[in-house]
């Protein structure tokens, strides 16, 4: 019975997203502009600059862990 209603909630939330509209204002002047590239290496780079940093956490980490390990 639980997969039944599972199922049926499943397919009734995809028949709402047959409803929507695929225009975006904001998308098609950025894309008609040239502007969309923009936006497009502005978040390229937050996201390599986050991947860096994080990558750098865990390296200073992964010092940390290996200086505090007990020698046996």
């Amino acid at each position: 019975m639980k997969k039944i209603l599972f199922s049926l909630i499943l397919m009734l939330t995809t028949v709402q997203l047959f409803a929507q509209d695929n225009g975006v204002e904001m998308a098609d002047k950025l894309r008609s502009d040239g502007k969309i590239y923009v936006v497009v290496a502005c978040i390229v780079i937050i996201l390599l600059g986050l991947l860096a940093y994080l990558f750098s956490i865990d390296k200073r980490l992964k010092k940390i862990e290996k200086e505090n390990l007990p020698k046996n």
